[in-house]
């Protein structure tokens, strides 16, 4: 899909994109300075390789102000964006024979980090209507004696889904119940707009079960920064250091010191931004649903949409029968112009997902699209 947007682009067509995932503002201007100065005073070499210390203690300073949570410099690793974070960890915690509990619909690269450590997801079922929860019953179902791990997304990727502090304690309990680490991918933090988002990790009396990723992409608008970071037991923290130091060095040295102004300079404008995109999830929801045929329920965070085309599935364009999302996205964008992201990527064949972080015309025009597009179905 994203090389057939960018061949079309190349070719003239007018595409609007609602696959991309990371916001459409800039880095802010105090981050980018923070990274300037790293550079100009040659501040780009290698580091430990857990991360600076000076960073490692903002990640302390940003988890106990934002997040009540509280951790030592000891018990934090810095990586090379989140997705390394969670790379590292999935190698360190599991191996052949093992497996892991993933909740469908699931962020596209969770499957294959378990599965490249030798251990095996298995997919739990989770319930559309309330912003997809789990299904405690298949959860209870699916784990035996070979689960080392639950990976928690909320707010959620390809979603938006927010889960109910009751969910996740259930969840919570039945993990700690039979000694399975929890890890929580949180990552949208940030983007939750209708209650207060909550940590994972506060949800128990056994935090120590419970390993947090954050990252500095999202909300600071720093994707090709490259900088996240695991809070855990200092244990794991080690193992993960001994392989980060052999596989990645250290994390990325300017990203470092820009990080650090990120996660302990001026967060005034976060409220703001947040605003926004409830404002943009609203408008593209209401658009949306306004297509006849097209059910989209509202997510409580992130900066996704995720409808069920099931009713157009089978329809017909231009004599072709359109059976899969992927081939309705791929219609939509050849036809149309535009660009999305189908469900078979996140484990579920009916459903497209868009992102909202475009800018409110271009979210007019793609719903626009969209609805043509699907009025030339027959």
């Amino acid at each position: 899909m994203t090389g057939r947007a960018a061949e079309l682009r190349r070719a003239g067509v007018d595409v609007v994109n609602l696959s991309v995932g990371e916001p459409d503002f800039p880095t802010p201007a105090a981050v980018q300075t923070a990274g300037i100065r790293a550079i100009v005073n040659n501040q780009t070499h290698y580091t430990a390789a857990e991360g600076l210390l000076e960073l490692r203690e903002a990640v302390c300073t940003k988890l106990a102000r934002d997040n009540n949570l509280h951790y030592t410099p000891e018990e934090v690793l810095i990586s090379n964006g989140g997705k390394y974070a969670l790379y590292n960890l999935c190698q360190v915690l599991f191996q052949e024979g093992d497996e892991v509990i993933l909740f469908t619909p699931y962020w596209v690269s969770y499957p294959d980090l378990v599965r490249v450590t030798g251990a095996e997801p298995v997919f739990v079922e989770t319930d559309p209507g309330s912003q997809y929860e789990p299904d405690m019953e298949d959860l209870e179902r699916k784990i035996s004696s070979r689960t080392k791990g639950i990976i928690i997304n909320s707010p959620t990727n390809p979603t938006g889904g927010v889960w109910r502090k009751e969910a996740i304690q259930q969840v919570l309990k039945l993990a700690v119940s039979r000694n399975i680490l929890v890890i929580s991918d949180e990552c949208y933090e940030q983007f939750v707009y209708d209650a207060p988002f909550v940590s994972t990790a506060l949800l128990t009396d056994s935090p120590e079960m419970v390993i947090t990723v954050q990252s500095c992409s999202k909300t600071y608008a720093m994707t090709g920064w490259r900088i996240g970071y695991t809070v855990a037991d200092a244990q794991i923290i080690a193992a993960m250091k001994k392989l980060q130091g052999h596989g990645a060095s250290s994390p990325n040295a300017v990203g470092q010191y820009a990080a650090i102004e990120a996660l302990t300079g001026d967060q005034s404008y976060i409220p703001e931004l947040r605003k926004i995109f409830k404002h943009r999830r609203d408008l593209i929801v209401d658009l949306i649903n306004a297509i006849e045929g097209l059910d989209c329920p509202t997510p409580a965070g992130a900066f996704y949409v995720y409808p069920d085309f099931s009713a157009f599935l089978g329809k017909l364009a231009a004599g072709k029968k359109l059976n899969t999302a992927g081939e309705l996205a791929l219609y939509l964008l050849e036809s149309e112009g535009l660009a999305t992201v189908p469900g078979e990527s996140f484990g579920s064949g009916t459903h497209i997902r868009f992102s909202y972080t475009a800018g409110e015309a271009d979210l007019i025009r793609g719903m626009d699209r969209l609805a043509d597009g699907l009025a030339k179905l027959n």
